[in-house]
């Protein structure tokens, strides 16, 4: 299947699974679009209208819409980054709500965190946030030697050399998957909500010890003022993805607003901004 079906297919899912119209007194509006701004309604009506979605009034909370995001974006990820398997072959592990101690380059942030629930004195100084959980993760399992010596001898149980590397599994004793990317799924963007993958993302760099994973983040946010709280800047998240970027584009021309299209330029020709179905090949990288 190519990625132009499965991105039919994940904004399909999104439609029928997620989005609805609520009721305000007498006006409705999209569940995705802030009901206090005209513009915001506008844009998310005409992102569903090009992907060709008629929505029907439900109770979904946020929450709920927020949880079930995550999981159609992660099988998504999942299904489009195998098609690039002869691109970046691996054995990958996909998950959501996994915790960053679960990988190589955090693992030994457990240990820490068990030391400093025990001492207050140390948890007053170094805090206890640090072991976080993204919304979701892409790792890759260490290859054993086996796999390594396929099509020649590589390495050996009898060298000394290579011992060090978590990539080969057979250097140790109980090896964990590799962090490959942490993803932050953000259902919409209101005020602050952004800042707390910003602050994910400062942990991750400051914490690892080994390579730092691409750190990025995706939404379904209609108001690129929105999204540029969180996308503009550079050195924590990579980029931010948007579920339906060229029917953002299209969304925003047609209500001829030329503060958000001149927004949503800025952070498309400063590379701040993709569409999601850039993200499995960025991921390749």
């Amino acid at each position: 299947m190519s990625i132009s079906k499965l991105r039919r297919e994940y904004h399909l899912n999104i439609c029928r699974q997620i989005i609805s119209l609520h009721k305000d007194g007498n006006k409705e509006y999209l569940n995705f679009a802030d009901k206090a701004s005209i513009a915001s309604q506008a844009i998310a009506r005409g992102i569903i209208n090009q992907i060709g979605f008629t929505p029907v009034q439900t109770t979904l909370s946020g929450q709920t819409a927020g949880g079930l995001f995550e999981l159609i974006t992660r099988n998504f990820l999942e299904n489009s980054f195998s098609l690039l398997h002869h691109l970046r072959p691996g054995k990958w592990f996909y998950s959501t709500k996994s915790s960053i101690s679960d990988f190589d380059q955090y693992g030994h942030l457990e240990s820490i965190g068990k030391i400093v629930e025990n001492n207050s004195e140390l948890a007053s100084a170094l805090g206890t946030d640090y072991i976080i959980t993204p919304d979701i993760v892409i790792a890759r399992h260490p290859v054993p030697d086996k796999e390594i010596n396929r099509n020649q001898i590589i390495v050996s149980s009898t060298d000394s050399f290579p011992r060090l590397t978590p990539f080969r599994k057979d250097n140790l004793e109980n090896p964990l998957p590799i962090l490959h990317a942490s993803i932050s799924c953000k259902w919409t963007l209101r005020s602050d909500r952004g800042q707390n993958a910003r602050t994910e993302a400062l942990n991750l760099i400051r914490n690892r010890k080994g390579r730092l994973p691409h750190i990025v983040s995706v939404t379904a946010e209609p108001l690129p003022t929105r999204i540029s709280s969180l996308a503009l800047g550079t050195g924590d998240l990579y980029c931010v993805y948007h579920f339906a970027l060229p029917e953002l584009i299209k969304a925003i021309e047609e209500i001829k607003n030329e503060d958000q299209l001149d927004m949503l330029m800025i952070l498309i020709n400063g590379r701040r901004l993709r569409d999601i179905s850039d993200l499995p090949f960025d991921l390749a990288i």
